[in-house]
């Protein structure tokens, strides 16, 4: 009795040219192999292998992969309805000067980890914090096409390619935070002591408003950060993180110096915001970086972000004992991160104090003892 033929998963054809054409049906749909095979061997071999994917669960439909890193890039952006406006309009920045030239007329399919790892030296050769941000970027979106079934895996596989590796700023001194205050004009002092002090973003201090300030229980509520963003102007958002939304206690120091603020420059209502322009305009930030710029180079701290007054505030807390729960909960944090850097900062300054008490132990130690003079006592009488 002739012995049963074998059935093979899908099939496969030989073409006028010669070369094998291999395909099968799967989901209601015919898909071929996107090239082409020397030997029908070859093919049918092609054919076990998308054979076995299909069975593992692991099967990604070959035509998918066609589709452009730029067209994808589109859709994807489209779809993230919860970006905040300004993360949205960063993010179409990168695509349009970093990823767009160098993948948007690639096929998802095409871009595997030796083309990902080349582009990113090319770039991380000459701008490595541009090359952080871009690759993040692109992992994210990769990572959703894979999980999407577009591509079989993320080629975005180079380990520490998406960390930006910054040097530390320096912490200014409250000496120093005192000088930019006194080199602001009256209008901006609270606002540079206010960040220095109670640790808000620039986004979250344009945003207060009189009722956000309680001064009898000196405290300042955050719910609410203004951005500038490309096309719309200034947008009212909430902050980045359900942890920005927080209410901070304020020192006494500094209540004072708002309540003088208020009784000064506030309007008497309620959604009256507390700090604006000469003109009563909402606080800008490319207009007040300039402005900053010139208060700080007054005051001999030529350089400084007014990002860096928050660590004032961060340094401050972690100096009380605070706890890493307790700074991120004044900073509005949402990872301890940030708040250990702080922490880390303390305990250094705690080192130099320990370090500066051995000196003075080991300078008493090392004097010489004072030479013992006795004083005779007059005889009787004498």
């Amino acid at each position: 009795m002739p012995s049963a033929r074998r059935r093979h998963f899908g099939s496969v054809r030989k073409l006028p040219s010669g070369r094998y054409q291999a395909g099968y049906h799967n989901l209601g749909e015919r898909h071929f192999a996107l090239g082409t095979f020397a030997t029908k061997a070859d093919a049918l071999a092609w054919l076990s292998t998308v054979e076995a994917d299909i069975h593992r669960g692991q099967w990604v439909d070959p035509g998918a992969g066609r589709v452009t890193f730029g067209n994808y890039a589109d859709t994807w952006l489209a779809q993230r309805y919860e970006l905040r406006p300004r993360t949205v309009e960063l993010y179409r920045s990168i695509l349009g000067c970093h990823l767009r030239p160098a993948f948007g007329q690639v096929p998802l399919a095409q871009i595997t980890t030796v083309v990902v790892r080349s582009w990113y030296a090319e770039v991380a050769k000459e701008r490595p914090l541009v090359a952080a941000k871009s690759y993040r970027l692109l992992r994210t979106m990769l990572n959703t096409a894979a999980t999407d079934g577009l591509i079989v895996a993320n080629p975005c596989t180079i380990k520490g390619a998406g960390v930006e590796r910054t040097a530390e700023r320096k912490i200014p001194t409250l000496e120093t935070v005192y000088a930019i205050a006194d080199e602001a004009t009256d209008r901006y002092r609270a606002l540079v002591l206010t960040a220095a002090l109670a640790g808000l973003r620039l986004g979250e201090l344009s945003a207060l408003t009189r009722r956000h300030i309680d001064l009898v229980h000196r405290t300042i509520t955050v719910e609410m950060q203004a951005q500038q963003v490309a096309g719309r102007g200034r947008v009212l958002g909430p902050p980045k993180s359900k942890a920005g939304v927080r209410t901070v206690a304020v020192p006494l120091a500094l209540a004072e110096v708002l309540d003088a603020h208020l009784a000064t420059f506030v309007g008497p209502g309620a959604d009256a915001l507390v700090f604006t322009g000469e003109k009563g305009a909402p606080i800008v930030r490319t207009n007040w970086a300039h402005r900053f710029a010139k208060v700080t180079s007054a005051a001999g701290a030529a350089g400084l972000h007014f990002h860096d007054l928050r660590h004032v505030a961060g340094t401050l807390a972690a100096a009380t004992g605070a706890s890493t729960r307790e700074v991120m909960a004044r900073l509005g944090h949402s990872t301890p991160r940030a708040a250990l850097i702080y922490q880390h900062a303390t305990a250094e300054r705690d080192q130099q104090i320990a370090a500066g008490i051995d000196a003075i132990l080991q300078a008493a130690k090392d004097a010489p003892a004072a030479p013992v003079v006795r004083i005779r006592r007059p005889a009787p009488g004498k």
